[in-house]
């Protein structure tokens, strides 16, 4: 039988460690969940946006002891592996993101359960925290990055596309949430095209981006574009 086209060999390929450590930023700190440091916050910081848990299987919390409580569950997992977002500027921690689907043995890791308060929406601190995921993710020897999101969650959508993922499709009836129909949206990120959105992560991260007020002055979509990945 002739040959039948197979993929390259991935040389020197090893699996990469699990996430674990701290990851520290200029604007925002990544610190594992622990639900007796970090509840309380993000309870207040939530406190009546009961539209901010839209798109998640779990939430609206009614109490701060049922809060607690899910953050507990939550920080006792390795997959997804939940970090707490602490803004740098005010010491407040105002939201959550996890690694999840955790494969080391293939290089594949996705980001997810991202859940950030309206007082940090929008800022450089939420930006930067999912900027410091992907980092660590490929600095660790990881081959590839997934978003997946519903398909209905413009945000989220956007998100991917700022960041620099690349919509790979959407997978159709592809969950139930809260007995609603989910479609999923995935996008991926691969190692070959880290190098050149490091340096646009980079760049909008540089001092000389932000005015005095914090305003940035060239936007990330404009520098991930630049990188030659599609905003």
């Amino acid at each position: 039988m002739k040959d039948r086209p197979i993929g390259p060999q991935v040389a020197g390929f090893e699996p990469p460690p699990a996430p674990g450590p701290t990851l520290q930023g200029r604007f925002v700190t990544l610190e594992p969940l622990e639900a007796n440091c970090h509840a309380a916050d993000i309870f207040a910081a939530n406190l009546g946006q009961d539209w901010v848990w839209d798109y998640l299987p779990y939430g609206p919390f009614a109490s701060l002891d049922d809060y607690r409580a899910w953050q507990a569950e939550a920080a006792g997992k390795a997959d997804p592996f939940f970090y707490a977002l602490r803004d740098n500027a005010t010491d407040r921690v105002g939201g959550v993101a996890s690694f999840l689907r955790i494969d080391r043995p293939n290089g594949v890791i996705e980001i997810g359960h991202i859940q950030i308060a309206p007082t940090l929406q929008r800022s450089a601190a939420s930006t930067e925290a999912i900027m410091l995921m992907i980092r660590w993710a490929f600095d660790s020897g990881y081959r590839r990055v997934e978003w997946k999101c519903d398909a209905l969650n413009a945000p989220s959508v956007a998100a991917a596309k700022r960041y620099g993922f690349t919509y790979e499709g959407t997978f159709r009836q592809h969950m139930l949430r809260r007995g609603h129909n989910r479609d999923s949206a995935w996008f991926s990120i691969i190692d070959g095209e880290w190098p050149a959105l490091r340096a646009a992560y980079d760049t909008w991260l540089a001092p000389g981006n932000f005015a005095e007020d914090g305003t940035q002055r060239t936007r990330l979509s404009e520098q991930v574009a630049a990188a030659g990945q599609r905003p």
